[in-house]
């Protein structure tokens, strides 16, 4: 189980972007967080990846409170993530091949002997070619961009996924193959999924429920920055 437990959480010693958050995650469930732009969504969900550090609260990680934010997390609370992120071109490396950026998270764990096997499945999985592996991220599509990013967060398998509004830059067709990617996914580990986004038809098509942002208890304190 994957608990946020009355989050507070803000940037810079201002004023919070989210106050009192409450959301819990089971195992093979699918949640939809759902949620103006500015609402303090975005924050959540990166303290829910252990990738921001609230001010108050506790996330709770099958039992244990977790112990560290981004690297400063132990390696298994850490590397339980896989985290999907709006816009690809601010969360890829620009000087990496589509290929390295997917192996990234091997390397950094030390796992090198991994990455042809890993490349090998998830590649086209996520339908990238050997001709788009290849490439950098100015020569592709916003779209095949995230289909890169989407098989990294997927390369170490993660037992919960965070996908923060991973669709909204994507068409129609794009966007059906990216879900259709995470919950074959989902079914397959039986890993968690928190889907956040502004879009309720996608939501709820997509997730098991759907959690409004009043519905957390939570308020906004100002725009949301993340």
């Amino acid at each position: 189980m994957l608990e946020l437990r009355d989050i507070t959480a803000g940037y810079d010693r201002g004023a919070p972007v989210v106050r009192g958050a409450s959301l819990t995650l089971a195992p093979g469930e699918a949640v939809g967080l759902l949620g103006p732009s500015g609402c303090g969504k975005s924050t959540l969900a990166r303290v829910a990846a252990l990738l921001h550090r609230p001010d108050a609260g506790t996330v709770v990680l099958d039992g244990t409170p977790a112990r560290g934010w981004r690297h400063r997390a132990p390696r298994e609370q850490r590397t339980a993530f896989g985290v999907l992120f709006q816009q690809p071109r601010l969360s890829a490396d620009p000087r990496l091949r589509l290929a390295d950026a997917i192996a990234e998270p091997l390397r950094a764990t030390g796992r090198k002997d991994q990455i042809p096997t890993r490349l090998r499945e998830l590649a086209p999985l996520v339908g990238l070619g050997d001709d788009l592996l290849a490439r950098r991220p100015h020569e592709v599509s916003d779209g095949q961009l995230q289909r890169a990013c989407l098989a990294r967060a997927l390369v170490l398998r993660p037992r919960w996924l965070i996908c923060d509004e991973m669709t909204a830059m994507l068409d129609a067709s794009t966007t059906a193959a990216l879900v259709a990617v995470v919950e074959s996914y989902r079914r397959e580990s039986g890993a968690g999924v928190l889907a956040v986004g502004h879009d309720r038809t996608l939501l709820e098509r997509w997730c098991d429920r759907t959690v409004g942002w009043a519905e957390l208890g939570a308020a906004t304190g100002m725009p949301d920055v993340a």
